[in-house]
C-alpha cells in the first residue's frame, strides 16, 4: 500500500473513532463530512484501499442515520480499532480482512450496502470528472472517459467554483494578443 494512502487512511480512521466514542445525534453529519473527504481522496488515489474506506465511512453514515440506537457502538468500534491496528502495524492483508469483516457487520444492519457502494463510486467519478474539466478536457470527453453523463457531471460544476472566473483577461486584451500573434 502506498505510504501516503496509508497515513490518510490511519488519518480517517483516527477520525471515525473520535466521532464514535461517544454516540451522539451528530455522528452521522459527522461522518458524513468525513465521508466528502474520502471519496475526494478515492478520486484522487483511485485505488482499492481509498476506495473501500470512502465506501466504508460513507455507509457508516447511512447505517447510523437509518437504524439509529441499533447499532451497537461497541462491536463497531472494536472492529474499527483491529483495523486501524493491523494497518499501523503494517499488516495490510489483515487490515484488509477486517475491512470486510465491517462490510460484513453494516450489510447485517442495512441490505442497502450495494446501492452505498454504487453512490460512491459515482461520486468519486463525478469529482474526478470535474477535476478533468477544470484542467481543460471537454465536458464530454471527460464524462465519456469515466462513464458517467454530461448530465451528472453539469450538475456537480455547476455546484462548484469552477466555471467562476476569477481576474479573467479583458476582450481587448485578449484581441491585441492574438492580434500579435499574426505580425
Amino acid at each position: 500500500m502506498d505510504e501516503v494512502v496509508k497515513k490518510d487512511i490511519l488519518e480517517v480512521l483516527t477520525d471515525v473513532i473520535e466521532i464514535l466514542r461517544i454516540e451522539e445525534e451528530k455522528d452521522v453529519a459527522e461522518l458524513r463530512e468525513l465521508s466528502n473527504h474520502t471519496i475526494h481522496n478515492a478520486s484522487v488515489f483511485q485505488d482499492e484501499d481509498s476506495v473501500s474506506i470512502a465506501i466504508l465511512i460513507y455507509s457508516l453514515s447511512k447505517v447510523i442515520e437509518r437504524r439509529e440506537g441499533i447499532v451497537n457502538y461497541s462491536v463497531l468500534m472494536k472492529m474499527i480499532r483491529e483495523a486501524k491496528r493491523n494497518l499501523n502495524n503494517g499488516k495490510n492483508d489483515s487490515y484488509r480482512k477486517s475491512i470486510k469483516g465491517l462490510f460484513r457487520f453494516i450489510s447485517s444492519l442495512d441490505t442497502k450496502l450495494k446501492l452505498y457502494i454504487e453512490q460512491v463510486i459515482n461520486q468519486a467519478e463525478i469529482k474526478k470528472g470535474s477535476k478533468l474539466y477544470a484542467h481543460g478536457i471537454s465536458l464530454g470527453r471527460a464524462s465519456e472517459v469515466l462513464g458517467i453523463t454530461q448530465w451528472e457531471l453539469m450538475f456537480y460544476i455547476g455546484k462548484t467554483k469552477l466555471t467562476d472566473v476569477k481576474g479573467g483577461v479583458n476582450v481587448r486584451e485578449r484581441l491585441n494578443y492574438a492580434r500579435g500573434l499574426f505580425k
